[in-house]
């Protein structure tokens, strides 16, 4: 991506697209009339991620118009996570804005976060104050899964979900993304140290195309927040996560055991004939904590190569469009 690195740029503003033709045009339309109005030197990232429909194509058209446009081909739907990552990587402002690119996020209000990025902030995150999704099937399981997230990770903000987002480069920089993380993002830029406050956006009912998101996603949810809490408290010592389920198995071994012995030797009770499913019990225990401990062990090793050698991209590009030009 050297050929399109540019100096001195502001903003990039960062736009995952699955299936978006129906809004494509005016997304960048009202994205481009709020980014000159700003009057900073800015970039728009278009991550087209694997859509099946007339979206690459209409990026493209803008990109051979528009050189402040990059379009981002990724090979395949990776998912939204990916597709953010791909953004991150291609982009070259010092700061840079994600949204969603199905216009329910309002362009017009990526001011507000400027703002807030230069008062001193490293993160700003928007808040859909005013929800007007499904109340059963979307605004429950998110006030639970926000709530959850804003415990286990110590960062009290009310809308871990929304992809609307500014960063400083540099935080970000420190970041690499896995899985689906992409909504826990402030979480795990808390872990070093930033700056993050939290803003009112409009939530606006998607105008056009259907969303893309159904209730899968809540239960997907639940399985990234116990991986946000390992990552926040135990990825560079895993042992200690699997170490005190490992200690609770085998201290409860030891009270099983203690408790037939005593028996055994002090009243001659027949262990097999009196105690054999409790003995069975207290040597699965045994069992299953000195798995444990193996299995944190192993992490550990794990854990040490992650941190020194892993440079692997999660996303696998196939060209990079701008006017005039296309790179493999």
């Amino acid at each position: 991506m050297e050929e399109f690195s540019q100096v001195n740029i502001d903003c990039s503003v960062v736009v995952p697209l699955y299936n978006e033709a129906d809004v494509a045009d005016e997304l960048y339309r009202r994205l481009t009339k709020t980014m000159r109005e700003t009057g900073l030197y800015y970039e728009l990232i278009f991550v087209d991620d694997g859509s099946t429909d007339e979206t690459l194509q209409l990026l493209q058209d803008i990109a051979d118009k528009d050189n402040k446009v990059i379009v981002v081909e990724l090979r395949r739907n990776f998912g939204q996570t990916p597709a953010l990552a791909a953004g991150f990587d291609t982009a070259n402002g010092q700061i840079i804005i994600s949204m969603d690119g199905d216009l329910q996020h309002a362009p017009e209000e990526i001011p507000h976060f400027l703002e807030k990025i230069e008062a001193g902030y490293d993160v700003v995150s928007g808040w859909r104050k005013n929800r007007v999704d499904n109340l059963i099937m979307r605004k429950i399981p998110s006030r639970a899964a926000n709530w959850l997230a804003s415990k286990i990770s110590g960062v009290t903000i009310h809308d871990f979900g929304t992809t609307f987002k500014a960063y400083k480069r540099e935080i970000i920089e420190q970041l690499n993304l896995y899985g689906e993380m992409h909504r826990f993002i402030p979480a795990l830029l808390s872990a070093s140290g930033a700056k993050i406050i939290e803003i009112p956006i409009k939530n606006i009912i998607r105008p056009k195309g259907t969303s893309n998101y159904g209730i899968s996603r809540t239960f997907r949810v639940v399985f990234d927040l116990i991986t946000l809490r390992f990552l926040l408290g135990y990825v560079t010592k895993p042992l200690h996560f699997f170490g005190k389920t490992a200690l609770y198995c085998i201290f409860a071994s030891f009270l099983m055991s203690i408790y037939i012995l005593f028996d055994k030797f002090v009243y001659n009770v027949p262990i097999f004939v009196a105690h054999g499913p409790l003995a069975a019990v207290a040597g699965i225990l045994l069992l299953v904590g000195l798995i444990f401990i193996t299995t944190g062990l192993i992490g550990e090793m794990i854990s040490r190569v992650y941190f020194e050698t892993t440079n692997k991209k999660i996303y696998s590009v196939r060209k990079w469009h701008r006017k005039g030009t296309s790179q493999v």
